[in-house]
């Protein structure tokens, strides 16, 4: 097999066959194929495209290049959940408790935020004493025993993703939804689960700008999860506007509590019960309803469970932001905008998130959103609060949100979080 070979074939837009994927993937992950080579293949792929039965191989050849998790038996249905990211997207936090208090178990394998979306991980770890990365054998024991587990993936899991996931990073090749496809869903799969709901997101502060790339990311990983025999459900949601009132890490840790003891804003609510109905639907409990058990706080329980088991102490106060400042309006009226992306960037400026993967992050830095969409407010009422330790960077949060966050004569509604549900 000639590496050259397969780059032409997919350059000339002909179908790669199975040896040729088998053999490239394999290739690249031991260090046979250069980055410079994988680099011309993956901008071939993202120019031509790939059919349904490529991209499934090449899932699979992603799999293989790393072991698959092996959590046996742990006494309940396993079903997990995928977002594309986007901001304020704390999702993950009061709905793998949900679940697992519902009687499914959660192994929710997550990363680190780069950019303006953030991570699951920076999250959590703003939690004292709290650790992310487990073994295989903590992660099966504390599903077991809890029922969700949110930890780091394991070294040994899909390492041809992480390869070039760090290569398209850098070659402007990252828009692919072969390659966003195959990436997600072979990390999914290797991971063991029995079913797997995704959270496919769409608006400014998404990775897919419109409901249309939503939909085809959507329908290819459904597709995907289909030829593996996972079965796989995807919802598309907007993310024009942040999720919640709380954008950055310890920030979105005390929101999420709020929803976990029954509270919080009525945007997440909503959307953590419509994936728990639907990861519950795919773990075959329909007896359950997962509102009531979120209004009843039988989920912040094992949010409790679940840090802990981690070494983390769900009663201690949460990291407090040394310099708070204030962004008011500039004129009466109604709040007409308010950007995910623009607010998503402010708050990575004011050190909630990365620009490059070694970078640390700032646990308590972000920004409360104050008021909603649709909201009437007088001049000089605070809109929003920039939070970080780091004044001098409340001035590049401030050039972020101009134009990010508007008052005018409206009127103004929030757009419908749900847009629509992809099931094979």
């Amino acid at each position: 097999m000639n590496v050259i070979d397969v780059i032409v074939t997919k350059r000339d837009r002909a179908r790669l066959s199975d040896e040729q994927i088998d053999w490239v993937v394999d290739a690249y992950t031991r260090g046979s194929v250069a980055d410079e080579q994988m680099a011309a293949l993956a901008m071939a792929i993202l120019l031509n495209g790939m059919d349904a039965g490529e991209i499934a191989r090449w899932t699979q050849a992603m799999i293989d290049s790393g072991e698959v998790l092996e959590l046996g038996d742990v006494g309940r249905p396993l079903v997990d959940k995928h977002s594309t990211g986007g901001v304020g997207d704390k999702i993950t936090l009061p709905l793998a408790p949900l679940v697992a208090a519902c009687g499914a178990a959660v192994p929710q394998l997550s990363g680190r935020g780069l950019g303006h979306t953030g991570g699951t991980l920076d999250k959590l770890e703003a939690i004292p004493g709290w650790r992310a990365s487990l073994s295989t054998e903590e992660i099966a024991a504390q599903l077991a025993d809890v029922g969700a587990v949110i930890c780091a993936t394991t070294p040994t899991l899909a390492p041809a993703d992480r390869k070039l996931y760090a290569l398209r990073d850098v070659t402007g090749t990252v828009e692919s939804i072969p390659l966003i496809a195959s990436s997600i869903m072979s990390k999914k799969i290797a991971e063991g689960t029995g079913g797997l709901v995704l959270d496919v997101k769409f608006g400014s502060g998404a990775f897919m700008k419109t409901p249309e790339r939503a939909r085809e990311l959507g329908e290819t990983m459904v597709a995907i999860g289909a030829a593996h025999g996972l079965a796989t459900t995807a919802l598309l949601t907007d993310m024009s506007v942040p999720l919640g009132r709380a954008v950055g890490n310890a920030l979105e840790v005390e929101e999420s509590v709020e929803v976990l003891r029954g509270g919080g804003p009525a945007d997440i609510v909503e959307l953590t019960v419509a994936l728990a109905r639907e990861m519950l639907a795919l773990a075959g409990i329909e007896d359950v309803d997962p509102a009531q058990v979120l209004a009843s706080g039988k989920a912040h329980a094992v949010w409790e469970r679940m840090i802990a088991a981690q070494g983390g102490d769900p009663g201690a106060p949460m990291p407090v932001a040394g310099h708070v400042e204030e962004l008011v309006a500039d004129r009466s009226g109604v709040l007409t905008r308010m950007d995910a992306y623009a607010v998503g960037v402010a708050a990575w400026r004011l050190g909630a998130g990365r620009a490059r993967k070694e970078d640390a992050v700032q646990a308590a830095a972000g920004v409360r959103l104050l008021v909603d969409i649709g909201d009437e407010v007088e001049a000089g009422q605070p809109l929003l609060e920039l939070h970080t330790d780091t004044p001098d960077a409340v001035a590049g949060a401030r050039a972020a949100l101009d134009g990010g966050v508007v008052v005018s004569d409206g009127p103004a509604v929030r757009p419908a979080l749900l847009s629509e549900t992809i099931r094979a």
